[in-house]
């Protein structure tokens, strides 16, 4: 299982340089998917910390601690974690092989809300496939 110190109360504000590693768990996505879903709550809810692996295929969304036990999206997937994540707070990024694609203390919220990033997720394959038909 993967450790995370980033999480429902571990997030700095611009600015703020104090962190309180918390668990959270973490939803992968492809990365296209995730990144238009950037976008999206990026411009209306706000969008927690976010993790890229190193090929650049998947993005994690840190949500709240207890979200994988009812996640069942298709296409992606959430798992649980516990604990702290090595580097939390530090802004080095919490897995081995990931970079943050939307570092903790870039973020104004905890963690990505369980419903808004199932919802931004639905929106984001809508468009990718609307793009794909054009082309």
């Amino acid at each position: 299982m993967l450790h995370t110190g980033v999480g429902t109360g571990a997030v700095r504000g611009p600015g703020d340089s104090r962190a309180v590693p918390e668990p959270c768990d973490l939803v992968t996505v492809p990365a296209r998917q995730g990144l238009e879903a950037v976008d999206i709550l990026r411009l209306r809810e706000g969008v927690g910390p976010v993790l890229h692996d190193g090929a650049c295929d998947t993005l994690g969304f840190l949500v709240p601690p207890g979200t994988a036990d009812g996640w069942d999206l298709p296409g992606s997937a959430c798992t649980q974690t516990f604990g702290p994540l090595r580097g939390a707070g530090q802004g080095d990024p919490p897995v081995a092989g990931t970079g943050w694609l939307v570092p903790p203390d870039g973020t104004y919220v905890r963690a990505t809300e369980p419903n808004r990033l199932r919802a931004a997720l639905g929106e984001a394959r809508r468009i990718i496939e609307a793009l794909d038909r054009c082309r």
